[in-house]
């Protein structure tokens, strides 16, 4: 017996398709970074602040979001959300800085995705039970979609017709696809089967890792936050970058939309992946390659291996964040989840914002991107050290298995 269903897959697409149109919002501030930063006495670090911004409230947001999609309805949130990115663009199509940060942080970032990415991983899961790390590998590489799809049409665009005219034209093709596809295809997910613990999750915990419950997903949540650092930072200045080595705009582009692609790619490997070793081994396996296409970027500056590093960079590091959620569901009842996972996806969340912004703050400090690097790689370390540790102390701690 199981829950999943064509319609849990339905479900599961329209989520991919909803989050591939929200997180093309950020990306309009990575591709237009550098004409932003012109138009507003060129310091990086303003639009660098939007982009972080938006993935911070996307996070604070989903915890809110999160909590109110379980009194209410997925659904009903879902529509709050197409419609707050669609004010968002239009905002920060003013032009202004204020404008920028207001429309980028509160309203596509908090009340925008954070309506959106944090409840809709949670709705998600309870619509499976076998092949949970699959379809919350495939729901989360919405992101990724969005990341192949938009950033070589932003460009062309935001070059024949300007950056603020593309945010406004963006945010009514957002509304347009969200609530249409939220209204009719979001609905209740079906009831847990009786005494089904890959659905349900295990009895509420005296301790999770030989650990308090709130104390590992504390501990869990602390190591997202430092391996979405580094994550954050080719994703958000590689075109920046490119330009600063003498590569044009639509080969930078043309170089996120590869990175993405392949994050989108190796993201149903990974899923497939935590459903066989569990979520907390695949989280340290795309530790590792995160850090090792880290320290790739630091020492590649020519065009071609830029693209293959790119391309290896996506390939390694896109399982991290479902593969925590993953182990969420994994340790704790799912009755907890819509507080828990939203919980979670604000420190990883908030770990990109950081490391968005870092890297502008270290690149107007220094001049050069290679410090910023540097700073990613050392957080990644640490969050493999913690990792480490909830590894070494779940040996002999019963862990539900995936299904």
């Amino acid at each position: 017996m199981s829950i999943e269903s064509r319609a849990s897959w339905l479900v599961a697409l329209a989520a991919v398709a909803i989050l591939s149109v929200s997180f093309g919002a950020p990306l309009l501030v990575v591709v237009a970074l550098r004409p932003i930063a012109a138009d507003l006495g060129d310091a990086r670090a303003i639009p660098a602040l939007a982009s972080s911004l938006a993935y911070f409230g996307a996070g604070a947001g989903g915890i809110l979001m999160g909590w109110l999609a379980g009194r209410s309805s997925t659904r009903l949130v879902a529509l709050l959300g197409g419609s707050m990115v669609c004010a968002g663009l239009a905002l920060a199509s003013g032009g202004a800085a204020w404008q920028l940060l207001l429309g980028f942080g509160l309203l596509v970032g908090l009340l925008g995705n954070g309506a959106l990415y944090p409840p809709m991983m949670t709705y998600v899961s309870l619509w499976f039970d076998r092949r949970r790390g699959t379809a919350l590998a495939l729901v989360s590489s919405g992101q990724y979609v969005a990341g192949a799809v938009w950033p070589a049409l932003f460009e062309r665009l935001i070059a024949a017709h300007g950056w603020q005219r593309v945010m406004l034209g963006y945010g009514l093709f957002a509304a347009a696809t969200i609530l249409p596809l939220a209204a009719l295809v979001l609905r209740p997910p079906p009831a847990s089967l009786a005494g089904d613990v890959a659905v349900t999750g295990p009895a509420r915990p005296a301790q999770v890792l030989g650990l308090a419950p709130n104390l590992a997903l504390g501990l869990l949540a602390l190591a997202s936050f430092l391996c979405c650092i580094p994550m954050a930072m080719p994703a958000a200045h590689l075109v920046a970058f490119c330009g600063d080595l003498g590569i044009g705009a639509r080969e930078g582009a043309l170089m996120l939309s590869l990175l993405l692609s392949m994050a989108f790619l190796a993201r149903q490997f990974w899923g497939w992946l935590s459903d066989r070793i569990g979520g907390l081994n695949t989280v340290i396996a795309g530790n590792l390659c995160q850090t090792a296409g880290m320290a790739a970027f630091l020492t590649t500056q020519d065009e071609a291996g830029l693209f293959l590093v790119a391309a290896g960079f996506g390939l390694g590091f896109s399982g991290i964040v479902p593969a925590y959620v993953m182990t969420v569901r994994e340790l704790f009842p799912a009755r907890e989840a819509a507080w828990r996972v939203p919980a979670l996806l604000f420190l990883s969340l908030s770990g990109m914002a950081a490391g968005a912004w870092l890297a502008g703050f270290l690149y107007d400090r220094f001049g050069f991107y290679a410090i910023a690097w540097q700073a990613g790689i050392a957080c990644n370390l640490a969050a493999l050290a913690l990792l480490g540790g909830l590894a070494l102390r779940r040996r002999g701690a019963p862990v539900l298995s995936p299904g």
